[in-house]
């Protein structure tokens, strides 16, 4: 490993990279379909053999999170996707929705080492890891990347924010990952108390968009800071570069960008969504739609590795909306609005205050007594795990569009 490269595939020749994904993917699929019923049903009359480049692959069914969800929940835990037994699984996660995912065997299941060498961590760095380690995958992703990579961990999680600041005074690690704004939490938190908190010089975050004037407060504090996109369906699919030019896609993905409701890749260049292919043996995801906006960003990345760039995070194709690493969906808010019989309709606002997400639930009701506001407020905290806002309006107020989440943040 040298210092500019986390291994030779991240410069080979793009041809060769093409030529070396196609060659092995018949074989995935064929593993697949035998292993695992929904993959045999999903893929019924496809000639699996023959699909060796982009355009053979293009002519297969997409698997959309939502099929995924409704499939999990008629046949548990994984709806018949799961190409092995469950004891080849290191762990089973529960994410929102609820969806499961099984976390397959090996140092590094998620890839995430490669996007954290990007970043600038090395073998012997301590990293303070502010991923969630309850339930979802989150805090294991990129976890196992920096022990593959040969980094110290410290399994942070979140919230306890004065125990997180205490324990940067005293391990001193030289990296943070976790989402874009609570980094911005701890060094506000560490300075209000005098702490020492100046040993962390690098970050790796993901679970939002990094903000230019975010990103420049920290560079401001000597932190450089990297991003990544991760799922918890897929790992760390692309990485950000020192060329800060795009995020390069992953290596052992094949990623098309496709025109939101259809299976069509569109040209280089045009927003559509986010479609991925991965080599996860025990679970394998074949033209799994992510409900992500995204595009190709056309030629290769100044900083000299070959493989494609797309243009990051760029809103979602559905209505699902990340909010602080978290997605809500519309079905919860319509479980909000079913928990309160005072409530005809709601709304959630997702917007930016300072360098923090924030969000607004309006609801439609003729109630203003018995404590609503507040009742209505506790119920958004359990449902999304967040805190939020509360406004009531009188039934008709809210604009009659369809939305049931609106993202109202800037991503320029």
């Amino acid at each position: 490993m040298s210092d500019i490269q986390f291994d030779t595939r991240e410069r080979q020749d793009p041809v060769q990279r093409e030529q070396d994904l196609f060659a092995k993917l018949p074989e995935l699929l064929v593993h697949a379909t035998t292993k695992s019923t929904a993959w045999a049903e999903h893929l019924v009359g496809q000639d699996l053999a023959g699909v060796t480049d982009r355009a053979a692959l293009s002519g297969l069914p997409v698997l959309r999170k939502a099929d995924l969800l409704q499939k999990q929940k008629t046949t548990p835990p994984f709806g018949g996707y799961l190409a092995g037994d469950l004891s080849e699984a290191a762990r089973v996660f529960m994410s929102p929705g609820p969806i499961w995912e099984p976390q397959a065997p090996g140092l590094d299941p998620w890839n995430g080492a490669r996007s954290l060498f990007a970043a600038g961590f090395r073998k012997g760095d301590v990293v303070l890891n502010a991923f969630s380690y309850h339930l979802t995958p989150g805090g294991f992703i990129l976890d196992q990347g920096a022990i593959a990579l040969g980094c110290t961990v410290f399994p942070a999680g979140v919230g306890n924010t004065d125990t997180q600041v205490e324990a940067i005074e005293v391990l001193k690690p030289s990296g943070f990952v976790g989402t874009p704004d609570y980094l911005k939490v701890l060094l506000d938190r560490g300075r209000e108390q005098g702490r020492d908190i100046s040993s962390i010089k690098k970050a790796l975050v993901s679970g939002g968009a990094l903000f230019p004037s975010l990103r420049e407060e920290y560079e401001n504090q000597g932190i450089q800071v990297g991003q990544c996109y991760a799922t918890a369906d897929l790992g760390v699919i692309a990485y950000e570069t020192e060329a800060r030019e795009g995020l390069v896609v992953n290596e052992d993905y094949i990623v098309e960008i496709v025109r939101p409701g259809t299976v069509e890749p569109v040209a280089d260049g045009e927003v559509g969504e986010l479609v991925v292919t991965n080599f996860n043996s025990l679970y394998p995801l074949i033209r799994f739609a992510t409900g992500d906006l995204s595009k190709i960003i056309p030629g290769q990345s100044p900083c000299g590795r070959t493989n494609m760039r797309l243009a990051g995070w760029m809103g979602r194709a559905d209505q699902r909306t990340k909010v602080k690493g978290m997605f809500i969906d519309p079905a919860q808010i319509a479980q909000i609005v079913a928990a309160h019989p005072e409530v005809s309709k709601a709304r959630l606002a997702v917007s930016r205050q300072g360098e923090a997400d924030a969000m607004t639930l309006t609801v439609e009701t003729d109630v203003r007594e018995n404590g609503l506001l507040d009742r209505v407020a506790t119920t958004l905290r359990d449902v999304t795990r967040l805190k939020g806002d509360v406004e009531l309006v009188d039934p008709g107020a809210l604009p009659n569009d369809g939305k049931v989440i609106a993202d109202e943040r800037e991503y320029g």
